[in-house]
């Protein structure tokens, strides 16, 4: 199983290309012929949820940003780029990039336990499409790397717009991402290890860009209302089951839902 690439490349796919990757898929908000308001959707379905799941998607919109991301560049084990979406998730953390340029991958068994669900993800083929849409978003760039001269990611200033990058578990970043680099970072280590596995290395880097946040900012959730109100809908629509049924129906009771339009001749 461990050496079954058939099976690594569907899991890979699984983390990174299926389903609406994003929040920001028209999809979401399409129903027949209609287009519905965040409100709409959560007007509908909000009855359908439990108040401790209504709490928790309040709790998890308060500690969210855009303004910090992750960027995984070129990892193969599938187990790695589970856990360091997990992390993202776990931190607040909502923009998840990553940059497809394996050929191979490595099956693990380990999951992201759902994470993937929850947060926005961009695939990409090349570091240069990633690089040119992260620099288009306003975003700095700042690699996680083992360079003698990085700053220790302690000290470092994250609480700007920023995209923390992490690379292949063997080779680390590709050549793009460390030309294009504002800044690295790297962790301090007291023993013989001289790296911590990139799914450590990650976690122990959000944890520091959230405290950093914490400390020169007051807070770390800054969701614009827009991006909260789009989140709402979409975090309580993958929180009920059958949900798109559900819409329809009230829709359809209401006499709001149209069919399709046909496609133009």
């Amino acid at each position: 199983m461990a050496s079954d690439p058939v099976v690594a490349r569907r899991e890979m796919d699984g983390l990174l290309r299926r389903g609406r990757l994003t929040s920001f898929d028209p999809s979401w908000f399409r129903y027949g012929g209609r287009v519905l308001t965040p409100a709409e959707i959560v007007a509908i379905l909000r009855p359908h949820l439990t108040a401790d799941r209504i709490a928790r998607i309040d709790t998890v919109l308060e500690e969210r940003t855009y303004n910090l991301a992750v960027v995984v560049d070129g990892m193969v084990d599938t187990g790695n780029v589970s856990a360091v979406m997990r992390s993202a998730d776990a931190f607040g953390v909502q923009p998840f990039h990553a940059v497809d340029r394996a050929g191979g991958y490595k099956h693990s068994r380990r999951t992201a336990q759902g994470a993937r669900k929850w947060v926005d993800r961009w695939v990409w083929r090349e570091a240069a499409e990633a690089i040119g849409a992260l620099r288009h978003q306003g975003y700095r760039l700042v690699v996680a790397d083992l360079d003698p001269g990085a700053t220790p990611v302690a000290d470092a200033d994250l609480s700007a717009r920023t995209a923390l990058i992490f690379g292949n578990e063997l080779s680390g970043v590709s050549d793009a991402f460390r030309a294009a680099s504002d800044e690295v970072v790297a962790i301090g280590m007291s023993g013989f290890a001289q790296s911590l596995n990139i799914s450590v290395a990650a976690a122990i880097c959000l944890y520091e860009a959230r405290r950093c946040r914490l400390e020169r900012l007051g807070a770390h959730g800054d969701l614009a209302a827009s991006d909260r109100e789009r989140l709402q809908a979409v975090f309580t629509i993958k929180s009920v089951r059958h949900s798109r049924k559900i819409i329809e129906w009230a829709l359809e009771e209401s006499g709001r839902l149209t069919a399709e339009p046909p496609p133009p001749t």
